[in-house]
């Protein structure tokens, strides 16, 4: 499209004073945005701005009270996200809505199934499905299981399952949130020859500087109502983050070292293979039946993985999404079974439940705070005591000790900032930084001896993500350790004392957290770098 076509065209979408109350709050307060068609236009604000609710909105999900939403120049209605996608609107949550036990195709056509002489017709859409890959470079097999993808990869088929049904306007969550910088590159290449066909996108982020580098256009939201339009040349980073926050942009970097000589955890030749777990042989030495399982091709999702971590330290582990992260929190959490040994304070833990472990002193703030950390439909209360129940302030016991489990959630609130109404109010209410607050207090309060911190400060604006790192740094400093696995490269190397790449479920270096930059930490995480030597 050119550019005197865009000039002459109507805008792609208009809102105009769009306000949105819920009992006690409002969401949003006489919104105004205006986007051009063929641009990336950014909202950014604070977890809890009403960002969430504005799109739930612009996506049918919710209704305004007051307002009026346009597209193409026409006024529209929207009841559900079904009248938005026929307007040619589509979203990409932040948390994915797929269906783990059906397939990339199945989850893509899942309401929208294409038919031939009454019949579904599965050739054309895995046809569809693998040309919108190519053009957009979105590579997914159609045919794999959505329970064997990675997270980057659970993207992609999101984004494919909005093109897939026609949108011309595209709401983007969060969508850098999982990758390495070389891969937000590659989503930014096609974002700009989607807008080069005259697509529209509208990108949500915390990402200050992914925002200046990608949009067009940037709207600030802060406390429910549009502060600021601007556009990125005029503003930098920091000047963005005091629109957003009233507060200069944080960094990650932690101050001395607090490393001590007590090993906290060790893990010894923790090895998982793909195709299930099989008991060691009776006198085969550990390494040497890896190395055999190596030899005929076996496939390992955990290979061979090794270290120690002290207490006052954060060991980080880079990697891209699905090289091993996830099966070894399994391993050390006891989720899933896995040759090797696992030491906590010396005790040979390996055999022990994920309850015991638990009990013992072990933190986690998982990966997925939806799928792995709240229960949404559960008070805050509730969520409190969750993996915790039999210990205080809930336990221990038969019943739960609910007023002693209310005040120690208040105290949680209060001291990590979780802007809620009540401990009474449901987990789903509140905005994801909130959620991962709430998460982090609860996992800290125990005193436990390690943690494992998987991409902590995942979809939470700056101001919250300032919060998380000091609480972790504060923890760290009074002889914490932590496990740190994170997506964001600036956050591995500024919080971390000792830096692991993981690639294909190896270790395949050992960094130096002062003397790594993000791109050089990338290509290692990519296998575009090899051989680093320990320091």
């Amino acid at each position: 499209m050119s550019s005197d076509t865009l000039a002459a065209a109507r805008p792609a979408v208009e809102l105009e004073g769009i306000t949105k109350r819920f009992p006690g709050v409002v969401a949003n307060r006489d919104i105004r945005i205006t986007v051009e068609p063929g641009t990336v236009h950014a909202i950014v604000g604070e977890n809890g701005a009403g960002k969430s609710t504005l799109m739930k909105i612009l996506y049918g999900m919710q209704r305004p009270d007051e307002g009026t939403i346009r597209v193409n120049g026409e006024a529209v209605s929207f009841r559900t996200p079904s009248d938005a996608i026929a307007v040619g609107i589509g979203m990409v949550h932040q948390h994915f809505m797929l269906a783990d036990n059906f397939t990339v195709l199945e989850n893509i056509v899942l309401g929208a199934e294409p038919k031939k002489a009454g019949r579904l017709d599965f050739e054309a859409a895995r046809a569809r499905i693998r040309e919108l890959g190519g053009s957009h470079g979105l590579h997914v097999d159609p045919d794999r299981l959505v329970e064997d993808l990675g997270v980057g990869d659970r993207q992609r088929v999101e984004i494919l399952k909005v093109l897939y049904r026609g949108a011309r306007i595209l709401i983007l969550d969060e969508p850098t949130a999982v990758l390495v910088p070389q891969e937000v590159e590659e989503l930014f290449d096609n974002l700009r020859r989607l807008k080069a066909d005259g697509l529209t996108v509208i990108f949500i982020s915390h990402k200050l500087d992914e925002v200046l580098s990608i949009a067009d256009a940037i709207t600030v939201i802060r406390r429910g109502t549009t502060v600021a339009s601007v556009n990125p040349q005029d503003v930098t980073a920091r000047q963005l983050a005091e629109l957003m926050v009233g507060s200069e942009l944080p960094t990650p970097e932690t101050r001395e070292s607090t490393v001590t000589e007590h090993v906290a955890l060790s893990v010894s030749h923790l090895t998982i293979e793909a195709d299930g777990h099989r008991p060691l042989p009776k006198g085969v030495d550990l390494p040497a039946y890896v190395d055999k399982l190596r030899s005929e091709g076996r496939r390992l999702l955990l290979d061979d993985v090794s270290f120690e971590i002290h207490r006052g330290e954060i060991l980080g582990i880079a990697g891209v999404e699905g090289n091993g992260q996830s099966e070894l929190i399994e391993a050390i959490m006891g989720t899933r079974p896995s040759l090797g040994r696992v030491e906590l304070d010396g005790a040979d833990i390996s055999a022990w439940s994920t309850l015991k472990r638990r009990e013992s002193g072990i933190g986690y703030i998982p990966e997925d705070r939806h799928r792995q950390g709240l229960l949404l439909e559960a008070s805050l209360w509730e969520n409190r005591v969750l993996g915790h129940q039999t210990r205080p302030p809930a336990g221990p016991g038969f019943w739960l000790r609910r007023r002693a489990a209310k005040a120690d959630t208040r105290r949680i609130v209060e001291e990590y900032d979780v802007r809620t109404p009540s401990v009474e109010t449901l987990a789903l209410a509140l905005s994801g930084g909130n959620q991962q607050k709430l998460i982090v207090g609860r996992e800290m309060s125990g005193e436990p001896t390690f943690l494992i911190a998987a991409h902590p400060t995942r979809g939470v604006d700056v101001g919250a993500q300032a919060a998380i790192w000091d609480h972790l740094r504060n923890a760290r400093a009074a002889g914490l350790a932590v496990l740190l696995i994170s997506a964001d490269l600036d956050e591995l190397i500024g919080l971390s004392d000792t830096l692991h790449v993981m690639y294909r479920g190896r270790l395949v270096a050992k960094l130096d957290p002062s003397d790594v930059t993000p791109q050089r930490l990338g290509g290692y995480m990519t296998g575009a770098i090899t051989g680093a030597e320990e320091k």
